[in-house]
């Protein structure tokens, strides 16, 4: 009688399973309808091509696909699908939370790999994925996320990229509102808007209002506005500058709405509050500056 016994070594496999979750799965495929934009996500996604042929735009490359091709996009990267209507592009994309890939290459955007070699396996994997979540049975999400893990064991395997666990995504969000909260204390006196500060961190523009909110109490924008008033308390009490020229060096659109913007915040007028400080140090007001000099432009220098 023989008998061979193989024990399950105790070593952590390259999935955390408490932390990688399956987020989403679908199918598509390229209609005359397709608008192709540059978009991000938080998350991990894959994309497997299932037929014909197309490009990704990820980040500054642009990379052909074709059938058995899976494409990894790590999170906050640039990315979008393009593709012709002679050779209509189909996939299966998933999003994965709690996951991003450090490939062999020197790019750390995105992985390609192709799965000539185990199509039958891969599609399988994918197709029983799309099943599960469509019929939604007792127990799919445990299903889907099992076959998850077997997809990128498989990955691992055939392509020998490493896996790593993403940050938690409150660790991600306080990276990348301390990014934007630098940006804007090292260029508050330019025309910012919530667009660039978005693209900077690589949000939705929504979303990075909500995190930057909740991280700081305050809004992106009312954080810039609060840069400049405390920018322009230095300028009302050392210098002579009139209101006019004060709003145009921070950046603001208007005298009107300087001033505005500084009462709200400092409960005084800007003026009264340079009256205040002359006052404190004994020096003479200067003399009010004329409305016509108030409103009108200010060359650039």
């Amino acid at each position: 009688m023989s008998n061979n016994r193989h024990d399950i070594g105790r070593n952590p496999g390259p999935i955390d399973r408490s932390i990688t979750k399956l987020l989403y799965i679908s199918n598509a495929k390229y209609g005359g309808d397709w608008n192709s934009l540059l978009h991000t996500h938080s998350f991990t996604e894959l994309f497997y091509v299932v037929g014909d042929r197309g490009q990704f735009k990820i980040g500054e490359h642009l990379i052909p696909v074709a059938a058995d091709d899976l494409v990894l996009v790590n999170p906050n990267v640039p990315h979008t699908e393009l593709s012709l209507n002679a050779a209509p592009l189909e996939y299966i994309v998933l999003g994965v939370a709690g996951l991003e890939f450090l490939p062999r290459e020197d790019s750390s955007e995105y992985s390609l790999t192709n799965f000539c070699g185990s199509t039958e396996e891969v599609q399988f994997y994918m197709r029983s994925m799309l099943r599960e979540i469509e019929q939604k049975r007792t127990g799919y999400e445990m299903v889907c996320q099992d076959l998850l893990e077997l997809l990128l064991i498989n990955l691992v395997r055939q392509s020998q990229a490493t896996l790593s666990a993403a940050a938690p995504a409150a660790q991600r969000s306080n990276r990348e509102c301390a990014t934007v909260r630098r940006y804007i204390e090292n260029h508050f006196k330019e025309a910012l808007t919530l667009d660039m500060l978005s693209e900077l961190a690589h949000l939705n523009k929504y979303y990075m209002v909500h995190i930057f909110t909740r991280e700081y109490g305050v809004s992106p924008i009312n954080y810039l506005i609060a840069c400049r008033i405390q920018e322009s308390l230095h300028l009302l009490e050392k210098t002579d500058h009139p209101l006019s020229r004060i709003s145009h060096m921070l950046g603001f659109s208007s005298p009107s709405y300087f001033s505005q913007s500084f009462r709200r915040l400092q409960g005084i007028s800007p003026m009264e509050f340079r009256k205040r400080c002359r006052d404190s140090e004994g020096q003479p007001a200067p003399e009010p500056v004329p409305d016509r000099v108030v409103c009108e432009a200010v060359p650039s220098s």
